[in-house]
């Protein structure tokens, strides 16, 4: 199985933990940042190998006909073509929602 990370989804993850960082700059460390991130991107290669397929709650996830998975506290949403999963976007469980851009 081959998979392809768009920039989008990368943006998300990274955005979201710079965020976190920045409202508990006193307790949240670089280290855990850097692994959460780390676990983040980790997750998405069980893409359709562990993670069930699902079918998005996000409304502009479901227009583009995207697939779902889910891990840890991370949605994912992906378009398989042949032998490769693409990965199009991520969103962490606090901000799914159908405001979310």
């Amino acid at each position: 199985m081959n998979y392809v990370i768009k920039s989008k989804c990368v943006r998300s993850i990274v955005s979201f933990y710079l965020n976190v960082a920045k409202r508990y700059k006193h307790t949240y460390s670089k280290e855990l940042q850097t692994k959460n991130i780390s676990d983040a991107y980790d997750a998405m290669f069980l893409i359709e190998k562990t993670l069930l397929r699902r079918k998005p709650t996000i409304g502009r996830w479901q227009a583009q006909g995207w697939h779902m998975a889910h891990a840890g506290t991370w949605y994912y949403a992906y378009t398989i073509d042949g032998d490769t999963v693409t990965i199009q976007d991520a969103c962490h469980q606090q901000n799914m929602h159908e405001n979310d851009k």
